[in-house]
Parts: structure tokens; sequence; C-alpha cells
């Protein structure tokens, strides 16, 4: 698993395949998932959107009938009972559930639609993911956890202020630059994210660590995920590991606005290390 995710991470952005990569990472969790059955569902939900499809479909029909088999026959919704269950973030569990976060129910929908033929993209609008496409007209937004609804602009407005508070000027939010598209890479890592902070709530920190490692896996230059692994280590009393990933942090990123207390905790790291020799 760790080597076909390697590779796969290692690849342009056209050529990876999204939902394989998304599923190879809940491979941590079920080691015994089996990738390619789950690729094939995926193929068969598109199936069974193009056959009720009229003939001749335009983008509005194939959107319509996308909508109507994924959220209404086949019950595809968001998780508002219990969002911060890890099983939302793992793409094989949303299959067999229905339920899930935006960026995983976004996921399905995008890989539904690509083999459809829509040119759907994601983006990694703040607290709340979406999916968009182009028309001449300009961009139209969807929210797959919303049952595939279209978004206003008055909507993702009031998302922004969701998450940065009410104060926020709707006159000059930069909905644009928001709305930009979200690369694969950056999909998975955004995901696996989520994933490491449902574990850190539940206080599981070894599964937070495998998240990180597979985070870096993806997108080596994260800093950010360097220093959280070292907190996680510290947590762990794994103290030379703790140190090292401290002392990395501060390599890529000295002049962090964190960066005084990392000395701090670099500082004490060092005296327990000794002390343990």
């Amino acid at each position: 698993m760790h080597e076909r995710l390697a590779k796969l991470a290692k690849t342009s952005e056209q050529e990876m395949n999204l939902a394989e990569a998304a599923l190879l990472i809940a491979m941590d969790e079920y080691p015994g998932l089996d990738v390619d059955a789950y690729l094939r569902q995926i193929d068969e939900l598109a199936t069974s959107v193009q056959q009720r499809l009229p003939a001749q479909a335009g983008l509005e029909d194939t959107l319509v009938t996308l909508n109507q088999f994924l959220f209404v026959e086949q019950g595809f919704s968001g998780d508002t009972d219990d969002y911060d269950d890890p099983r939302n973030s793992f793409l094989n569990e949303v299959l067999d559930r229905k339920r899930g976060i935006p960026i995983t129910l976004s996921i399905i929908y995008m890989e539904v639609g690509r083999r459809l033929g829509l040119p759907l993209k994601g983006v990694s609008f703040p607290g709340h993911f979406l999916v968009k496409f182009s028309t001449r007209e300009g961009e139209v937004v969807l929210d797959p956890f919303s049952g595939g609804s279209l978004m206003s602009k008055e909507d993702l407005v009031e998302m922004l202020e969701e998450t940065y508070g009410a104060s926020t000027d709707s006159t000059s939010a930069p909905l644009e630059r928001l709305l930009t598209a979200a690369g694969k890479k950056e999909i998975l890592v955004r995901m696996l994210r989520n994933l490491k902070g449902a574990y850190l709530r539940r206080e599981r920190y070894e599964k937070a660590l495998t998240v990180i490692d597979r985070i870096l896996l993806i997108q080596p230059d994260q800093p950010d995920e360097i220093r959280d692994r070292g907190r996680i280590y510290e947590h762990l009393e794994c103290f030379r590991a703790a140190l090292e990933d401290y002392q990395s942090y501060l390599m890529l990123r000295p002049g962090a606005g964190d960066a005084p207390d990392a000395h701090r905790r670099i500082a004490e790291l060092k005296q327990i290390v000794a002390n343990l020799n």
C-alpha cells in the first residue's frame, strides 16, 4: 500500500487517480481493503447515472440526474449526527454507509461526475469543501454535503461568516480567490488533516502519527506537520523523535511565529534526552 501510494503521489495532477489514492489511505485503518472493488463500485454508480440520462443529455440534465441518483435514490448525505466520526474521512466507509463530510462526499461526486464527462473541480473553501464547474456565464458552485445544492454568492458569504465570525465584510470577501480549484494532492492533504484532527480530539495519538506520515508522503514540504508530529511524539514520551522534529521545523521555518516556543521545547527536550543517556 505504501509503495502504491508513494508512486501515485509522484504522478502528475493529470495522471493521479484521486479515488484510488483516497482508498489507499484508508488501508491504514482497513488493511484488507479491496481498493479495486471500491473503484468498480464508483464505476457502477456512474453507469447507473448514465443509464438514466436522456439521449443527448447536456450538462444541466446530467447534473440533475446525478444529484437525483446519488442523494435521493442512493441516499448519500452529510453526516450531521456524528460529523467528527473518523469513518467519514475514509472513502470506503462513505461508500458503504452513504454518510460523509463535505470533502469525502465531494470526492465521490467528482469521481462519478468525471466518469460521466462532467468537468467538476474541488474547492478548498474555508471550513467547507465544495465543488464547482465553469460555464460561459461563469462558475457554478455546488455543495455535495447538502445534496449537490447550488451555492449562491450569499450562501458563500454566509459560510465565510460562520467560519470567521459575523464581522466578516461580505462586500470585500475575496470569493474568487477562495473558489480557486484545488489540486488532487491538496484535496488528499485536506482530507488527511480532517482525519488527523478527529484522531487527536479522541486522543488516538498513534493513529494521528500515521496520518501525518501520509501527509508528508504526499506533500513533503509541510513544516507544520513536522511540528505537530513533534508535539505528538512528546506527548507519547518519544523524546528523541520529538526533539528531531522540533529541530527540523525550525530549520524549515526559522522565523515562524511560534519559533520561541519551539526553542523552549528543544531546550527542555535536550535536557530530558541527556538524562536518558
